[in-house]
C-alpha cells in the first residue's frame, strides 16, 4: 500500500581526496620521534622531531621545542623551533623569535621576528604587491618641491 518503486539513493561514499577540517589540527607532542614522510591534509603541529619530509596542504606549525631535519612543503608555515632543510611555503612564512632555521626557503611571502636566525636562500614568487614611486625616492637636492617652486616666483 505504501510501497515506493523508486530506487533507493546509494550509500554515501567516504571521500579521501576531501581535506580534512582546517579547524582540526594533527599534533607531535614533545617527547615524539618519528623517522620517515608525514603526509597530511590539513594542518599540524610538530613539538617533538621529525626526520624526514613534512608535507601538508594546510599550516604546519613547529612549536619552540619542535625540530624537522628533512623537507617541509606546505600552504602556510609558523615556526617557532628548529628546521633543517628545504622549506617550500604556497603562502605565508613566518619565522618567530625563537625559530632556528637552516637551509633554503621557497615561499610567496616571509614574516621575520627580531630574534630568529635564518641561514640559506631565500626565493620569493608572487610579483610585485607595489611599485615605489621612484620620484619619492630621490634623495638629490635638484627636485624641486611645489613649495620651493612658488617661493622663487
Amino acid at each position: 500500500m505504501f510501497r515506493s518503486d523508486k530506487p533507493a539513493p546509494p550509500a554515501p561514499m567516504n571521500k579521501t581526496t576531501e581535506p580534512v577540517s582546517p579547524g582540526k589540527i594533527n599534533s607531535i607532542m614533545e617527547g615524539t620521534s618519528i623517522e620517515g614522510e608525514i603526509k597530511s591534509d590539513s594542518n599540524i603541529r610538530i613539538d617533538g622531531r621529525v626526520k624526514g619530509t613534512v608535507n601538508a596542504r594546510g599550516r604546519v606549525i613547529v612549536g619552540q621545542t619542535g625540530v624537522i631535519e628533512g623537507e617541509v612543503i606546505c600552504q602556510s608555515s609558523d615556526i617557532e623551533g628548529t628546521v633543517i632543510g628545504k622549506v617550500n611555503c604556497q603562502d605565508l612564512l613566518s619565522l618567530k623569535a625563537t625559530a632556528k632555521l637552516q637551509g633554503d626557503i621557497n615561499t610567496k611571502k616571509l614574516a621575520i621576528e627580531p630574534g630568529a636566525v635564518f641561514t640559506g636562500n631565500c626565493s620569493m614568487s608572487g610579483g610585485v604587491v607595489k611599485e615605489m614611486d621612484p620620484v619619492r625616492l630621490r634623495t638629490d637636492n635638484s627636485i624641486q618641491r611645489p613649495e620651493q617652486a612658488t617661493a622663487t616666483r
